[in-house]
């Protein structure tokens, strides 16, 4: 292999990008919610800036027509207001400081929290998929198997019933 470069050929998977994200025609409104409201509460967190402001930048951005708007707003104003209570949840799973975390996977376990607090609707194991497509899209090298970690830690505190159904059925791990 005398100056030759041996390069990984990725196996192409319909609806994925080469490093394994979702393409975003392949994105469901929730889902593109999902991404915006990473967007406004990574300001939120590093730039300090308020609800209202992110807010109305967030709005602005291409493509946020075709977002859920009104899980948006949930995840947004329901992540910012219950900061503290979300950050409670998430701190006894850590295994270092949370101003350790970078703020993407700090977002994204937010956004991880609040819907299994708040919307019931979304089977819990569809939240920690989302939330690892987050943090692999966003986040650094590994961490959405960070971000899956402590949700799966979360999980079963929050979603008692439901996480023991779905073992009980062979869906999950014990």
């Amino acid at each position: 292999m005398t100056g030759e470069r041996k390069t990984a050929t990725a196996k192409a998977v319909p609806g994925r990008t080469a490093t394994g994200a979702r393409k975003a025609s392949a994105k469901s409104a929730r889902s593109r919610a999902r991404e915006f409201a990473l967007q406004a509460l990574y300001q939120h967190l590093v730039g300090r800036n308020d609800a209202a402001s992110v807010d109305q930048f967030t709005r602005g951005l291409a493509g946020f027509h075709k977002a859920d708007s009104v899980h948006y707003d949930a995840l947004l104003h329901g992540c910012i207001e219950q900061a503290q209570e979300l950050d409670a949840l998430i701190v006894p799973l850590l295994d270092r400081k949370l101003p350790e975390i970078s703020p993407i996977e700090h977002a994204v376990m937010w956004i991880g929290a609040w819907e299994f607090r708040h919307a019931l609707d979304v089977p819990w194991r569809v939240v920690i998929n989302e939330c690892i497509e987050l943090a692999r899209e966003f986040g650094g090298t590994d961490g959405h198997k960070y971000v899956n970690g402590v949700l799966n830690g979360l999980a079963p505190q929050l979603r008692a019933a439901e996480v023991e159904n779905d073992r009980a059925a062979g869906k999950a791990r014990p």
